[in-house]
């Protein structure tokens, strides 16, 4: 009797794993296959009315624009993992906008989709990390390809959309800064010497004491990593202050990421 239920026990498990690695295949696959899953299906008419409900940067663009807008949501949401912390799952919303942030500052580089980052763990709020030992709105970890988000912190972006404090921006900034050093089919998108002009100005801008005066909030000079997530945050919720205030960092950020929002009309309220 206890032989046959070892191994009754063993062919449950050996079928739950068989199950497993099964979904996880057709996951990957999917995964695998999203680029093409974007522009052969049409895109679901629930994900154009979140955008449109709560997304400022989509409602901006004209509607061959939004169109592609909406198809760069898809590619990115089919070819990542949104794995749930402390909920039960990720909802379409929550999916629909963190893509949506994502391709808000990629739209201006063709077919970046933050490759190298294909797993998105998103926690209610803020959550605690063991190995800083202390609590985290958001982070970016590429050696294991993870994006981390707080959804209440995330949220909260939104709510004051001209402040320049976006956690969803803040993050990817740093995520695609990252994807330009690591190898991968979308390694060294950015013009190296952009780049280094950029930081130079970071450097430069860094050196002012009086920080009342300045643009940016302190937090930006803390390394190059988060001057220029910083100025991301500015560089899509305050563009024409930001381009009327430091002209020169505005037209290299701009060159970077290919786009220009000063020179889209002003978002309508949600």
């Amino acid at each position: 009797m206890i032989v046959y239920l070892i191994l009754f026990s063993i062919g449950v498990l050996v079928v739950y794993r068989f199950n497993q690695e099964i979904k996880e295949g057709y996951a990957f696959a999917g995964r695998a296959t999203a680029p093409l899953r974007s522009k052969v299906l049409p895109i679901p008419q629930a994900y154009q009315v979140i955008l449109q409900k709560y997304f400022p940067f989509y409602n901006q663009l004209d509607n061959s624009e939004k169109n592609r807008f909406a198809q760069k949501v898809c590619n990115f949401m089919y070819g990542k993992r949104f794995i749930p912390r402390n909920i039960n799952e990720v909802s379409i919303e929550a999916r629909v906008l963190i893509a949506a942030t994502a391709v808000q500052l990629t739209f201006g580089l063709t077919d970046n989709y933050l490759q190298h980052f294909n797993k998105i763990l998103v926690y209610p709020d803020d959550y605690y990390s063991s190995i800083t030992k202390r609590f985290h709105k958001g982070e970016v970890n590429p050696r294991f390809g993870i994006i981390v988000i707080s959804w209440q912190s995330f949220i909260e972006g939104f709510i004051h959309p001209t402040d320049a404090v976006n956690l969803g921006l803040h993050e990817m900034a740093h995520a695609l800064r990252l994807e330009n050093m690591i190898r991968s089919e979308e390694y060294k998108f950015f013009d190296a010497e952009l780049i280094t002009e950029f930081d130079e100005h970071a450097m430069s801008l860094c050196q002012v004491t009086n920080w009342s005066d300045t643009f940016f909030r302190p937090y930006a000079c803390a390394n190059e990593h988060e001057f220029f997530s910083v100025a991301v945050e500015n560089f899509f919720e305050r563009p024409v202050e930001f381009k009327t205030t430091m002209p020169e960092l505005y037209s290299i950020l701009s060159k970077l990421l290919n786009q220009d929002p000063s020179l889209l009309p002003l978002p309508k309220p949600l």
